[in-house]
């Protein structure tokens, strides 16, 4: 029997240098629960560190956790990357740290980058250079994306700052991504009137949560069997009468 979830696939926690320093694992669970949200997407810049202390943090809470990280591409735009198992983000991980550039974040100019526990604990500080541009093309990363086997989405392709529209002025045709994000469901109309290429894809809404009152803002209504990775991908597909709407 399908039913309907309530999800916010784009959510940074404390290890992303530009959220606040209270988006701990626990406290986002928390929150999203509180929040009514029954899927949370954990997409820190770069890094997936905290996945498996926000999956733990999810099921404590009975909110569903879906593991990722935001690739920032050569280009310096933006793509989602969700799996369903965490040992699958931390692949992606591995080559994303290898195609950063040198060097050690500064704390003072680009913010903390916070390793914490499902406890609240702090385990550690991410010492790379997390705000910058990889080396991966968008192309590349889709394809290791998906080589991975997860789900790549174009993050907030109504924003200027990051989004591949703002960024290229158009997306790449046969680029292979499994869907489109936007930040605003206000802007959708715009978006697309502006952008008719978008509506090749699945398009989905998400908060890009940086602070624990902008989770679950924006939200998508997921209707699913159960509120898992696989049901997303086929959803994303329009499979099995799986379906993606727009709420509030």
């Amino acid at each position: 029997m399908l039913r309907c979830f309530q999800a916010d696939l784009h959510v940074h926690t404390c290890l992303s240098p530009c959220a606040d320093l209270t988006m701990s694992p626990k406290r986002i669970a928390e929150r999203a629960r509180s929040e009514k949200l029954d899927m949370l997407g954990i997409c820190d810049h770069n890094s997936a560190e905290n996945v498996r202390a926000a999956v733990r943090a999810g099921r404590e809470n009975r909110v569903t956790v879906i593991p990722g990280l935001e690739v920032t591409t050569a280009e310096e735009v933006h793509i989602m990357a969700l799996f369903q198992h965490p040992e699958n983000a931390l692949k992606l991980q591995r080559v994303v740290y290898r195609m950063l550039p040198a060097g050690v974040n500064k704390p003072e100019l680009f913010g903390d980058q916070i390793v914490a526990d499902e406890l609240d604990e702090v385990i550690g500080y991410n010492p790379r250079l997390l705000s910058a541009a990889t080396s991966l093309t968008v192309e590349e990363l889709v394809a290791k994306i998906h080589e991975l086997g997860g789900l790549a989405i174009l993050s907030h392709v109504d924003r200027e700052r990051n989004g591949i529209i703002g960024q290229l002025g158009f997306i790449p045709d046969g680029l292979a991504v499994d869907g489109v994000e936007i930040s605003s469901i206000d802007r959708l109309a715009q978006t697309r009137e502006h952008n008719p290429e978008i509506g090749k894809y699945p398009v989905i809404a998400d908060s890009d949560a940086h602070f624990l009152s902008d989770i679950g803002k924006t939200r998508t209504v997921w209707t699913l069997a159960e509120p898992t990775f696989p049901e997303i991908r086929l959803a994303l597909a329009g499979e099995n009468s799986r379906k993606i709407s727009i709420g509030a």
